[in-house]
C-alpha cells in the first residue's frame, strides 16, 4: 500500500547523507544544482513518493481528522458525519471527508491523501472490497490513533463503534415470521464485512428459533454494497426466479434497500402483496415510500459523535492507550406497511 523506497536508499545508493537527499528533493538553495538533479534522476527512476506514514508519525498536530467512508450520499454515512463533525469542531478540530466508493485501492489512495496531509488520526468505515488490513495495523502499532466505525477491522486492536447488526437482522426477521412469511430472502454486503456476517447471522437465528429451514440460495451477496446497479438487478432477478420464490425480502444495507425497490418494481411485482420487505435504511424518506418502508433504523448521528469523542480522547492523551473500547449501540425496528399482509 504504501511506497517502498526511502530517503535512506537514495542515499545509500548515491553515496550521500541523507539530510543531503532530503534538501535536494524539497529543492533547498542549500544544495547544488547537480547533486539535485542528480537525486531527482534517481528518485524519479525508482519511483520515490514521500512516505505519508513517516510524514505524519512527526511531532506536528494539524488539527484535523480524516474520514474514510463508502459514500456521503449515503443516508447512514451523512447522518454519521453530522455527529463527527459536532464533535470535531466544538472540539477545535477540521474535518477531511474522503469516498472510497467500495474500492480498496481507492481506500488506500484516500488514506495516504490523508496522511500526507498530516491528520491527527483517522476515522474509518470499511470499503466492501477491503481485505488487506496489514497498512491498518501497521499505522495502529506505530501509535497512529485510528478508530473504526460502522464496518470496522475485526483483527485490529482499536476503538471500535457498531450498531447491534445481529439484533436488527433478527428483529427484521422474526417480524416477517411474525406476518406470516416463512420463505424470507436476505440481500446483503460483501463477505469481508463483518456487518454482513452479523447480519447473516441475526437472519438465521430467527429462522432457527421458529423452525423454518434455512436455504442458502436465499441469500445474495452483493460484493460492490449497491454501487453497481446490475449487481442488485442480477442478485433480485435470482432471488425472484427461484422455483419456491421468496416470500418476504431484507436488504441490509441503505445503499442495497433504495435501489432494490425500483428493480422490484421494475419486475411488474407490488410491495407487499407479491413481496413483503425489511431493510436496514437512515433514510428520512422510508415513510413516504409507497408503500411506506419498514426499517431497520441505526443510530448514525449519535455512531459518529462516539467515534469521534474517542478518537479525541485517543489524540489528546499524554500516555499510551492499551485498553480500547468496543462499543454497541442498539438498532430500531420501525413497521410500515411494505413488511405487512
Amino acid at each position: 500500500m504504501f511506497g517502498s523506497y526511502t530517503i535512506k536508499d537514495i542515499a545509500k545508493a548515491l553515496g550521500l547523507s541523507t539530510s543531503t537527499v532530503s534538501r535536494a528533493l524539497n529543492g533547498s538553495y542549500e544544495i547544488g544544482a547537480e547533486t539535485k538533479k542528480l537525486v531527482l534522476e534517481y528518485a524519479e527512476k525508482v519511483n520515490y513518493r514521500p512516505n505519508p506514514i513517516a510524514l505524519s508519525l512527526k511531532e506536528q498536530k494539524s488539527h484535523s481528522i480524516g474520514v474514510v467512508v463508502c459514500e456521503v450520499a449515503n443516508n447512514y454515512f451523512s447522518q454519521a458525519i453530522n455527529g463527527i463533525e459536532s464533535i470535531a469542531y466544538n472540539s477545535g478540530y477540521h474535518v477531511i471527508i474522503t469516498q472510497t466508493h467500495e474500492s480498496a485501492a481507492r481506500e488506500a489512495t484516500n488514506v495516504q491523501h490523508l496522511l500526507s496531509r498530516h491528520v491527527d488520526g483517522l476515522l474509518v468505515s470499511l470499503s466492501a472490497s477491503t481485505t488487506d488490513l496489514a497498512p491498518y495495523q501497521y499505522l495502529h502499532d506505530k501509535g497512529f490513533p485510528i478508530v473504526f466505525f460502522d464496518r470496522v477491522a475485526e483483527q485490529v486492536n482499536t476503538h471500535k463503534i457498531t450498531a447491534n447488526n445481529f439484533k436488527g437482522a433478527f428483529e427484521a426477521t422474526e417480524h416477517l415470521i411474525n406476518t406470516g412469511h416463512t420463505k424470507i430472502a436476505h440481500i446483503t454486503n460483501s463477505k469481508n464485512l463483518l456487518i454482513s456476517v452479523e447480519r447473516v447471522a441475526g437472519y438465521k437465528a430467527a429462522l432457527e428459533k421458529y423452525n423454518i429451514p434455512f436455504l442458502p440460495e436465499y441469500i445474495k451477496h452483493c460484493d460492490h454494497g449497491g454501487m453497481i446497479l446490475d449487481e442488485v438487478e442480477m442478485a433480485v432477478h435470482e432471488l425472484l426466479n427461484l422455483p419456491e420464490r421468496p416470500d418476504a425480502l431484507i436488504s441490509t444495507s441503505d445503499r442495497l434497500t433504495t435501489t432494490c425497490l425500483p428493480v422490484i418494481r421494475k419486475m411488474g411485482l407490488k410491495i407487499p402483496n407479491d413481496l413483503a420487505m425489511a431493510g436496514f435504511t437512515n433514510s428520512d424518506v422510508a415513510e413516504s415510500f409507497n408503500p411506506p418502508l419498514t426499517v431497520v433504523r441505526q443510530p448514525a448521528f449519535q455512531m459518529g459523535q462516539l467515534a469521534t469523542e474517542l478518537l479525541i480522547k485517543t489524540i489528546e492523551s499524554k500516555h499510551p492507550i492499551y485498553e480500547y473500547s468496543n462499543q454497541q449501540v442498539d438498532t430500531e425496528l420501525i413497521i410500515r406497511e411494505s413488511s405487512l399482509k
